[in-house]
């Protein structure tokens, strides 16, 4: 995927929940998941029940406020939302520095002790020597992983400005060209409530209705246009003025190689899990959901054109009781395979098929740009599984949507999925293309779960691989790598440290000891 452009990139995200009645106890749903999510493909997301396959697809639209990581999303700049973190690292540019320094300087030492451990591993024979040792590397292990995160959390803001002398100046530019940026941004709700003032009258005039002053109309329109040549043009010159001279301190320090190196850490992504409710809530219209059950998840005191209008009302693109709304509503019906006349039909008169064809019409009435497709049809039949997967592979080649499409069906998954993420136990254990992935499965868990795939041929090496026992409990998982109490290949290093995440082959990546 070298040249798509990443939508999210998720690093050592992870969701714990407190386990009731037990104190310092967590579930660990998610436990250090990365991942890269590109615009305009759909990643898989297989295995057992248990292993967080669904938290991490809420854990990203931030309906779960995660525990830690980042997800970063490009699908909005940092111009558009203008969130209240950057303003305070900006704010505390000098402190913020001063943190990532003793972060990255820790990072150095961590990584000499873990050289040291590997040879003292290397060179001892005494077994609980050596289980020490190893308890040592897991820990530096974690201990790297944070500091890794911390530190990429400033520079990605701060760029080269970490090692800047004049922190006071660097600090008052940015600070004065983002809050140049939140006016703009209250300008422009302003000027979205009125547009479609404007267009809900101009569509009932179009439609001869006689009660729409068409007076009131341009009075509206005068409002509007002298708000964007006045208000809204006066804020995109100060801004380009404060943009300039954020652009002119980043050319200052063109000469310096140390600056420009950590210049290139420096990005445009919008950290989920750093958002406010309210900046989060600008952004729901282009994260979507499809839930699991569509019976249980649409509201069945409602019309269908109820919940589907419901999302563009709460955002304000459309209005409530209006032909408009109506008209909207029954394309939006029409794309998703449902015949318009059933607009004002209830869940209850629909079928399974067409139940969950109103879950996707929800879910894409709002024009989102990433959908999350919690197992979208596990409750289906097969030939109604088949139409579903066609519906929403076409609308993706449409509307050029991404998908995180969640399920524990291989078969589903390698028809729909560009790429293909294995979680076990909260953690993604590989990574690879679809066909990569079925053609020359790495970790021994994935090869349990292919082996199980029901078939017709005849293939005479195939054998079945039977994992014994349940999946461990992920409030007290096992030391090492999780899948060793499972493991046909289990080793005496699996049982003490955590395998490393590595890319064994081009877009190929696992994690598992038998590689390192």
């Amino acid at each position: 995927m070298e040249n798509k452009k990443p939508l999210l990139s998720i690093k050592e995200l992870k969701q714990y929940f407190p386990v009731r009645g037990k104190r310092g106890l967590f579930v660990k749903a998610n436990d250090g998941v990365s991942l890269d999510i590109y615009e305009g493909e759909t990643v898989g997301v297989v295995g057992e029940s248990g292993c967080g396959k669904s938290t991490l697809g809420r854990t990203l639209l931030q309906l779960y406020k995660q525990t830690d990581g980042q997800t970063i999303y490009y699908g909005r700049s940092l111009e558009d939302i203008a969130p209240v973190y950057v303003l305070d690292v900006y704010k505390n540019l000098e402190k913020k520095c001063a943190t990532a320094k003793k972060e990255l300087e820790e990072l150095a030492r961590l990584e000499t002790e873990f050289a040291q451990l590997e040879a003292q591993i290397g060179d001892s024979a005494d077994e609980d020597k050596r289980k020490q040792l190893f308890a040592k590397m897991n820990e530096r292990n974690e201990m790297k992983r944070v500091a890794t995160a911390d530190f990429l959390a400033i520079v990605r803001l701060v760029g080269g400005f970490y090692v800047a002398k004049d922190y006071g100046e660097a600090s008052r530019i940015y600070m004065e060209y983002y809050r140049s940026c939140l006016t703009i941004k209250g300008i422009n709700e302003n000027v979205a409530s009125l547009r479609l003032q404007v267009a809900e009258m101009e569509y009932h005039i179009e439609h001869e209705d006689k009660q729409v002053d068409k007076a009131k109309v341009d009075a509206l329109k005068s409002r509007l246009k002298n708000i964007e040549d006045g208000e809204l043009k006066n804020a995109i010159r100060v801004r380009d003025e404060k943009r300039a001279a954020v652009e002119a301190l980043r050319a200052k320090y063109k000469d310096d190689a140390e600056f420009q190196k950590y210049e290139e850490y420096r990005d445009d992504g919008i950290d989920l899990a750093r958002l406010k409710i309210n900046e989060m809530r600008f952004l729901r219209k282009d994260l979507q959901l499809i839930f699991q059950d569509p019976f249980s998840s649409l509201n069945p005191r409602l019309t269908v054109g109820q919940i589907i209008s419901e999302g563009p009302i709460t955002h304000k693109e459309l209005k409530s009781k209006n032909d408009r709304m109506q008209t909207y509503v029954k394309k939006v019906m029409e794309d998703c395979g449902l015949a318009p006349y059933m607009i004002h039909r209830y869940p209850h008169q629909f079928s399974g098929g067409q139940r969950q064809r109103i879950a996707i019409a929800r879910a894409l009435s709002v024009k989102p740009k990433f959908v999350v497709c919690d197992e979208a049809v596990s409750a289906l039949d097969v030939s109604i599984q088949s139409q579903i997967i066609n519906l929403l592979q076409d609308l993706r080649e449409k509307d050029n949507l991404t998908y995180m499409f969640i399920s524990h069906d291989l078969s589903v998954i390698k028809y729909i999925s560009n790429r293909i993420a294995v979680m076990y136990l909260g953690n993604i254990v590989e990574l690879s293309s679809s066909k990569d992935l079925f053609e020359n499965p790495l970790h021994p868990y994935t090869e349990a779960l292919l082996s199980a795939i029901p078939t017709t041929d005849l293939v005479k090496d195939r054998e079945m691989i039977i994992l014994e026992g349940d999946i461990p409990s992920p409030v007290n998982p096992p030391k090492g790598c999780k899948f060793n109490t499972r493991c046909k290949d289990c080793m005496d290093i699996c049982l003490q440290v955590v395998p490393v995440w590595k890319e064994q082959t081009p877009g190929h990546f696992v994690a598992c000891h038998k590689y390192n």
